[in-house]
């Protein structure tokens, strides 16, 4: 292979020129890490010709209208335009059998695009924490299924992550074509996979932050980055 696979890396721009920001910039340092080529997409018009695989990033809420609810009080505000330019590639993606790795509201966009819905504000602490600006991450455990993507690639049952959301998937709340494949001890899906696709992840904590205070933290992820890069890669193969 003469070139490192490319994986589409959508990123809503607020002005015309924005130029990247730290959070985004993580994203495209663990993919080049991992031995692929991200392409930063801008363009709300984009499609997935060239690219073997799709990431989508954390950000805003989504848009309850599109799981048929009101918005909740503690809803923040939305952006339905990047809501409707990130299920495009993503339907495109699964149409076309490309691996997805999807991360925090990228793994609740996946959840609404399925057919599943949202808990809109999380009560409690343990998920995101405002006390301090910029707001840091929030450290739980998370118990991983038996059988699943998430334990093939940790190899562990129990696993420290970091949370930086206050919106999340509850059991009954997931898509019936998304099995659930890591839980939060207080009853939030942490990790899912599609039943229905191929290598298709949605995690709710950010593997792609390096978290200095955490020590191993940066490590243990890349084993999630390293089995995107191969499903990317069999991709390109097949």
């Amino acid at each position: 292979m003469d070139e490192n696979p490319r994986v589409a890396v959508p990123r809503w721009l607020l002005e015309p020129v924005s130029p990247l920001s730290a959070s985004q910039q993580n994203y495209l340092d663990r993919v080049l890490e991992a031995g692929l080529e991200p392409l930063d997409l801008t363009d709300p018009s984009a499609t997935l010709s060239g690219c073997a695989g799709l990431l989508l990033t954390g950000g805003v809420d989504i848009d309850p209208a599109l799981y048929g609810e009101e918005p909740h009080p503690k809803t923040e505000e939305v952006n339905r335009a990047r809501d409707e330019f990130e299920l495009n590639l993503l339907r495109q993606a699964m149409d076309a059998g490309l691996p997805v790795l999807a991360v925090c509201r990228g793994h609740q966009l996946l959840n609404v695009c399925l057919g599943g819905s949202l808990l809109q504000d999380v009560e409690g602490g343990t998920h995101v924490s405002y006390e301090s600006q910029p707001i840091s991450s929030s450290f739980h455990e998370i118990q991983i299924d038996a059988g699943s993507r998430l334990r093939d690639i940790y190899r562990t049952e129990r696993l420290l992550v970091n949370s930086r959301h206050h919106q999340a998937i509850t059991p009954e709340r997931l898509a019936v074509n998304l099995r659930c494949t890591a839980m939060s001890d207080d009853g939030l899906v942490e990790g899912m996979e599609s039943v229905a696709h191929g290598w298709v992840v949605g995690v709710q904590w950010h593997p792609e932050r390096p978290e200095p205070e955490m020590p191993g933290f940066g490590e243990s992820s890349r084993k999630l980055w390293s089995a995107f890069a191969a499903a990317v890669v069999r991709q390109v193969a097949s």
